[in-house]
């Protein structure tokens, strides 16, 4: 999905990267002196792990190689747009370009990208002794074309973790207050009906003592793909609804006539559940993309909601950009009966893997040079200073630093979650077509947002419509 996010490094994360870079080995020196004069050009998402990227592995690298490196970082529409027009046009502004994990299908079906794995190989003068492809977490796997070649280094991989108050669920006053009301002990939903139980519960405790203070947040804005992609890859698969209700193996059927499932009851259910979630959450939902949602909760608004794990680190820990630190607990989205047993058997998922990587386009002027930046940012030695200044884990030894062991405390377990659960997690569905539906799909959904067509109508709208894009694209016979 489109990858989310973010504010800047926090003076924090800061400190703590510009105090622990490694000793490099002769090799950057060596390998960077035939690029003497050349400057790479790389565009972004102004994400916390991208800022990372342009403030300190970038000069670090130009210190390391004598290159030099210019990372521009920008919203993700715009991002997205010079990256793929820069490729279609074969301009090679672009050296490096971030790959979402949801598009790098449709960039291997369009042959953008160089192989990383088959170049390396056949030019072994530029292959880091510190960079390995074995060192990288299965979160790697997303971003391998046919023969497993790597076509993109990752550099940030996240979950969508249900984020809550940890000061508010202890309180004993509110705790006493919602046992009173409801019968059960407060703590963390496992079902959608504890988790709307307890969203209601804090609206209405906020209106009834005069705070600033919701339920839930709902990443709804009512123009942004970022409402589509909270409920597709969000909210419907913690309803048994996966892949956007798409049936590959049925002729790509998307509506429940068909044999696809965009319009199930499982489907309708789990948008009433959202929209409800919506009208309780704090008014700036209706204009909330996922930026907007960490925010919300770090500005001490909301009492749960799903927010990207790569937001969690600064709400968690950074008094400079949160309200809510030392007070951010961490645990499993809300799901239907079945859907957790379904993931736990790699029959399903409940929620969303995030992230992406870096890719060489192969329009590049300066393709081994580039190469030679992704190598960098992709050694075991620069990741855990990247992990403490934004949650990512791109390498499994990652986990094992003392200084992010450190940060996974303060962060309420979220690396443990990510290394022990991110397996029922799950990318985007590996379509070639994803854009387009989305594209199609997403006005009705708007429309939805907006009360211009009810959910149920919308739904079966949103199936019909993707059906009839699949058929023009040639993929439905």
């Amino acid at each position: 999905m489109l990858t989310r996010r973010g504010l800047g490094l926090s003076a924090v994360a800061l400190a703590l990267t510009t105090t622990a870079l490694p000793a490099w080995a002769d090799f950057w020196s060596d390998a960077g002196a035939q690029f003497q004069g050349v400057t790479l050009h790389g565009v972004t998402e102004s994400t916390p792990p991208s800022n990372y990227i342009k403030d300190v592995l970038a000069p670090a690298f130009e210190e390391a190689t004598g290159i030099q490196v210019e990372i521009e970082t920008t919203s993700w529409d715009q991002m997205y747009d010079k990256a793929i027009k820069d490729m279609e046009a074969g301009t090679g502004i672009y050296d490096m370009v971030y790959i979402e994990q949801d598009i790098i299908y449709a960039y291997l079906a369009r042959n953008f990208l160089v192989d990383i794995t088959k170049t390396l190989a056949d030019h072994p003068e530029l292959k880091s002794p510190d960079f390995d492809e074995a060192n990288f977490t299965t979160f790697a796997d997303y971003f391998r074309g046919e023969g497993n070649d790597l076509f993109g280094v990752p550099m940030e991989a996240f979950i969508k973790v249900y984020l809550y108050r940890t000061d508010l669920f202890n309180d004993p006053e509110i705790q006493a207050a919602f046992k009173e009301q409801t019968g059960r002990d407060l703590a963390p939903a496992t079902n959608h009906e504890e988790y709307t139980q307890i969203a209601e519960f804090f609206t209405k405790w906020g209106q009834d003592h005069d705070m600033e203070l919701w339920g839930t947040t709902a990443q709804a804005h009512t123009g942004h793909p970022a409402s589509w992609y909270e409920f597709f890859e969000s909210i419907a698969p913690t309803y048994g609804v996966y892949n956007w209700g798409i049936n590959a193996d049925n002729n790509y059927a998307a509506s429940v006539e068909n044999g696809g499932s965009m319009n199930s009851p499982e489907a309708k259910a789990a948008l009433h559940y959202w929209l409800h979630l919506r009208d309780i959450a704090p008014p700036e939902s209706a204009a909330s993309t996922w930026t907007e949602v960490g925010t919300t909760f770090a500005a001490g608004r909301v009492a749960q909601g799903l927010v990207y794990g790569e937001n969690a680190a600064w709400i968690a820990s950074d008094p400079n950009q949160s309200k809510v630190v030392g007070n951010v607990g961490v645990a499993l989205p809300p799901v239907e009966p079945g859907v957790m047993e379904a993931a736990e058997s790699g029959n399903g998922y409940i929620g969303y893997y995030d992230g992406g990587a870096f890719g060489v386009p192969v329009t590049s002027k300066n393709q081994e040079a580039a190469l030679l930046f992704l190598e960098y940012i992709g050694q075991n030695s620069v990741q855990a200073d990247w992990a403490v200044a934004a949650p990512r884990i791109t390498n499994t030894a990652t986990y094992d630093d003392a200084k992010v062991q450190e940060m996974d405390a303060s962060l309420g377990g979220y690396y443990t979650m990510l290394r022990d659960d991110g397996k029922l997690f799950a990318g985007a569905p590996p379509y070639p077509f994803h854009a387009q539906v989305r594209e199609a799909t997403a006005p009705i959904f708007y429309q939805i947002l907006t009360g211009e067509i009810d959910p149920d109508t919308g739904l079966d709208q949103m199936a019909a419509k993707a059906e009839e894009e699949l058929t023009n694209l040639g993929y439905r016979q």
